[in-house]
C-alpha cells in the first residue's frame, strides 16, 4: 500500500489525476476546483484562496496532516490538507507568466474597475484571506480585480505596495492618481491596507468590522469627509502606486 510522499517510479505525465503517492515535493498541480490555503500546518487561519485553473507546487512533505504549497501565479505560500487535491487536481507544467508592459495593462484597466464595482454590488462581508468572493479581504479584492484581466499582482497589501511604482498622495491632494491605481494605508512601519482608486480621490476597498464597513465600500480622501471609516483610513494614508508590470510568480521577500 502506498502512502503520501512515497516516490513514484515513473515520470508524472501531464493530466494525471492527483493521488496520495504522487503528491511529492516539486510536483505541480492544476486545480479543478477552488481551494482554501491556510497560514499554518494546523488551525483554521485562512491565508488565501485559489480558483479552479490555478497551479500550485508542493514544497514539502506532510507536517501535522498538511502539505506546504506555493501558488505559482503569484508565488504565495500556504498549507493545504493532505487530501485536498484528491479528485480536485491534475498534474501540470508550471504556467508561463503573462508579462505585459504598461501600455497593455492600461487597455485592461476598465475591466479591472468593472470587476471591482460588480463585487461591490453583491452581498458580501469582510473575510481575512478571502480572494475568491463574494467575501474578500482588502488585498484579495485588488488582486482578484487585476487577475480577472490576466494581470497578476502579489497577494498581500505590503507586497503590492513594494511592487507598484510609487505615487505622491495626501488627503485632498491626489492629482497624480489615475483610476485603478492603488492607495496604501497603515502605520509608518508597514502597509496594512490597500484600496483601488476610482478617480478624484474616491476609492473602493474591502475593510473589516472594527474600523471599516465589514465588506466592500467606497470612501474618499477628501479632508472634509467626516465619515468615521474615511477618517480612519485618511489618518493612516501611506501613499499610492501604479501597476506597471505583471508579477512573474516568483516568491517575494516577507
Amino acid at each position: 500500500m502506498t502512502t503520501l510522499g512515497t516516490p513514484q517510479s515513473l515520470p508524472l505525465a501531464e493530466g494525471t489525476a492527483a493521488a496520495p503517492e504522487l503528491l511529492l515535493p516539486g510536483s505541480v498541480w492544476r486545480l479543478e476546483a477552488p481551494l482554501d490555503l491556510f497560514s499554518r500546518p494546523q488551525g483554521s487561519g485562512l491565508a488565501t484562496q485559489a480558483a479552479g485553473g490555478r497551479c500550485l507546487e508542493i514544497c514539502s512533505g506532510l507536517r501535522q496532516g498538511r502539505l506546504r504549497v506555493r501558488l505559482l501565479e503569484d508565488g504565495y505560500p500556504g498549507w493545504i490538507a493532505a487530501d485536498a487535491l484528491l479528485g480536485q487536481a491534475m498534474a501540470s507544467r508550471a504556467p508561463r507568466p503573462l508579462l505585459l508592459a504598461r501600455a497593455a495593462i492600461e487597455e485592461r484597466l476598465a475591466a479591472v474597475l468593472a470587476f471591482a464595482m460588480a463585487a461591490n454590488q453583491r452581498p458580501n462581508t469582510y473575510l481575512w484571506g478571502g480572494s475568491l468572493g463574494p467575501d474578500f479581504d482588502c488585498s484579495g479584492l485588488v488582486q482578484a480585480a487585476y487577475a480577472s484581466t490576466g494581470i497578476w499582482l502579489p497577494r498581500d497589501a505590503y507586497l503590492q505596495e513594494r511592487f507598484c511604482q510609487p505615487l505622491a498622495v495626501r488627503p485632498g491632494v491626489f492629482h497624480q492618481l489615475e483610476p485603478a491605481d492603488l492607495i496604501f494605508f497603515g502605520s509608518p512601519q508597514r502597509c496594512t491596507h490597500v484600496a483601488l482608486h476610482l478617480g478624484s480621490g474616491r476609492y473602493l476597498h474591502s475593510s473589516g468590522r472594527e474600523h471599516g464597513r465589514n465588506g466592500i465600500g467606497i470612501d474618499d480622501l477628501n479632508p472634509n469627509n467626516a465619515h468615521p471609516v474615511a477618517g480612519h483610513y485618511r489618518a493612516e494614508l501611506r501613499g499610492a502606486g501604479r501597476v506597471m508590470r505583471c508579477h512573474d510568480g516568483s516568491p517575494l521577500p516577507a
